[in-house]
């Protein structure tokens, strides 16, 4: 075991490996025997391609280059395609992100617009497609914009017919809802085809804070009448709604204080563990009823892996291998359950579990090693002690090479990393960004701060007006302690995140004197900027439960905001923004930029042309990798070879 500095250790894992393996599978489905989900391409510009495995078990590509099966319905986006066979071949339906336009597709020709092109706004968007063969029409969610403003829109379910119709006349989209409420998502059909559920929710609430769950009948002109809730409301969260074989309702509620699943109001399996999670994309699911009465589950308490809940024992039998974790895509057929899980040696792949046999295989986007996996960090959970004794959780990434070791006496370098959200949580899986810094000796610590979801309703409103105050204080908690215990250099901690993590980076920086410095990526910065029009409608209220409501407590909005005090910004930081990005406009970064011009604070700002809310291109990716190892080299003293020197500005 050879000995150098922390940092300067080599690695086989460079920027452009880690942006080939970043992104992870989505949208699992059926058609037919076949398994079908989106998975990410960095080298073909960003974009999501619908894949298929054939019954011969070859993965192929349903659309070619430069199809991009993606939404960007409430900016987050929501599921983009749907297919179900029909004459032997399938018929696919999907959104491409350039034009956000519905499209009809069958192999052997090339895809047809469904649905016009609008010249208001953001124009026409669709999400959740479900095909309806009988009505020979499509049910989806339509978001409409019917102005310029972001909040100038409005959200319907809706029916499009599959013959083309309506592909240059809006008025032959029939819609099923009025507009009353401002988000409708998961429309879902009972067996029988007389009655719909769905969820809505309104301004100023998001969805994992107040959420109705809705049912009315399917009348003889396909529209939905007699509408009324039957669960859900202001204070409790319905996540998910399905209907079971024998057509009862079964949804994801909060209102014990864990998202739990019921059938009819009754607990199914009443634990202090979440069946579901926040819906920051429309149509996510954690579960799905099997015909045989069973339910395929992914849940747990922090962690979430997937079982098969049996309703009337209220038994969960959790799937065997080496899936740690599971993301919300569920989808069953027969006794097959397919998902999408990882684990902290295994990223992200599509996942079959044959619920006869109790065989669970990766079937898709399989993981597999681009470089010894001895280079793989070795990350353990932890639970810290933040302020007034509370619970912090957190994943720790200690720096990991199969062939070097520090000198004696020296602490590595450690960087927390901040998620997004902030209602959000870090799964514990393999990732290829983290083993870039572990692998020449940075130590990462990834902080589920108090606001996160997967520790029930009370862990998650901590956060409730205490945005830049509970979250810095347990990213710091946690830093501290990892120093304290000799586990970290006191004098080499970096903080860094994007969007929300962006934000709990930009103030920890401002007012802590906990980190030598930062990465902020396309960050939250002015508040009451943000507040007053300058992001997307999903989120144009959100800081209302997160900060109070902007004309009681206008104060505290600038108290916070990092814009406002530029002048305690003394630590180095590098700052990444995309320059299409509408939920976090770059116009936040460039108040901060002209509040610390001529200050002397070493500093750089590097924007991407082409990216929005969250990095897609393996360009950037590289480009933005390398330029964070750089400022950390240059702060912490490291000497890292091959990597380009990121200039800092004054």
């Amino acid at each position: 075991m050879l000995r150098s500095a922390y940092g300067s250790w080599p690695s086989p894992i460079d920027a452009a490996l880690a942006a080939a393996h970043d992104g992870q599978p989505e949208w699992v489905g059926f058609v037919g025997d076949e398994v079908w989900w989106t998975e990410p391409r960095p080298a073909e510009g960003g974009r999501r391609a619908l894949v298929r495995r054939t019954a011969e078990g070859a993965e192929q590509p349903v659309l070619p280059a430069p199809w991009n099966v993606r939404n960007r319905v409430i900016e987050y986006g929501g599921s983009p395609w749907a297919a179900v066979p029909r004459d032997g071949e399938p018929l696919v339906l999907f959104t491409h992100f350039a034009d956000q336009r519905l499209y009809r597709y069958e192999p052997g020709g090339e895809p047809r617009p469904l649905t016009p092109v609008s010249p208001v706004g953001g124009g026409l968007r669709w999400a959740e497609p479900q095909i309806l063969a009988d009505r020979d029409e499509v049910w989806c969610v339509l978001e409409e914009f019917t102005g310029d403003g972001p909040g100038d829109v409005r959200r319907v379910l809706a029916a499009v017919p599959l013959d083309g119709s309506a592909a240059r006349d809006r008025t032959a989209v029939r819609e099923l809802t009025d507009d009353r409420h401002r988000f409708v998502t998961a429309p879902r059909i009972a067996p029988d085809g007389r009655r719909a559920a769905w969820l809505a929710w309104d301004h100023p609430r998001m969805p994992w804070e107040g959420t109705e769950l809705l049912v009315g009948d399917v009348g003889d002109d396909g529209v939905l009448h007699d509408v009324h809730p039957v669960a859900g409301g202001p204070g409790e969260s319905v996540a998910q709604v399905e209907w079971s074989a024998d057509g009862r309702l079964l949804y994801a509620s909060d209102r014990g204080g864990w998202w739990n699943l019921y059938r009819d109001d009754t607990p199914l399996c009443p634990r202090e563990e979440e069946f579901a999670g926040p819906l920051w994309k429309l149509g996510t699911r954690w579960f799905a009823p099997l015909d045989n009465g069973l339910v395929a589950v992914v849940h747990g308490r922090g962690p979430a892996v997937l079982g098969i809940l049996d309703p009337e024992s209220g038994e969960v039998v959790d799937v065997a291998g080496p899936w740690t974790e599971f993301t919300g895509t569920v989808a069953v057929h027969g006794s097959r359950v397919v998902s999408v899980g990882a684990g902290p040696r295994t990223a992200h792949e599509v996942v079959e579990l044959d619920t006869r046999s109790g065989r669970a295989r990766a079937i898709g986007s399989r993981h597999h090693d681009p470089v010894d996996p001895a280079y793989y960090p070795e990350p353990y959970i932890r639970t810290f002690t933040g302020p007034a004794g509370r619970e912090v959780h957190a994943h720790v990434y200690p720096p990991h090479h199969p062939r070097r070791t520090a000198p004696d006496g020296e602490l590595p370098p450690y960087v927390v990393w901040a998620h997004g959200g902030p209602t959000g949580r870090v799964p514990l899986v393999l990732d290829l960004e983290i083993a870039y810094f572990t692998s020449r000796g940075i130590g990462v610590v990834e902080v589920d701060y108090g606001g996160s979801t997967g520790y029930g309703r009370a862990y998650r409103e901590r956060l409730r007006e205490q945005w830049g105050v509970v979250d810095v204080e347990d990213c710091a908690a946690v830093a501290l302690a990892l120093a304290e215990e000799g586990t970290a250099d006191r004098n080499r901690l970096a903080i860094r995140g994007g969007s929300a993590g962006g934000w709990t980076t930009a103030v920890s920086l401002t007012t802590t004197d906990v980190y030598a410095c930062g990465t902020v990526i396309y960050p939250v910065l002015d508040l009451t900027a943000w507040a007053s029009g300058e992001t997307h409608d999903f989120e144009s209220r959100y800081l209302e439960s997160l900060v109070g409501p902007l004309a009681e407590v206008p104060a505290r909005y600038a108290e916070r905001s990092p814009t406002s005090h530029a002048d305690r910004l003394t630590r180095p930081f590098l700052l990444l923004q995309g320059l299409d990005d509408v939920i976090c406009p770059p116009a936040q970064c460039e108040r901060l930029l002209a509040g610390i011009a001529g200050r002397g604070v070493p500093h750089a700002y590097l924007t991407f042309e082409g990216e929005g809310h969250g990095f897609r291109r393996a360009g950037t990716l590289v480009r933005a990798l390398e330029a964070e190892l750089s400022l950390y080299a240059q702060v912490f003293g490291l000497d890292v070879p091959g990597v380009p020197t990121l200039e800092l500005h004054t």
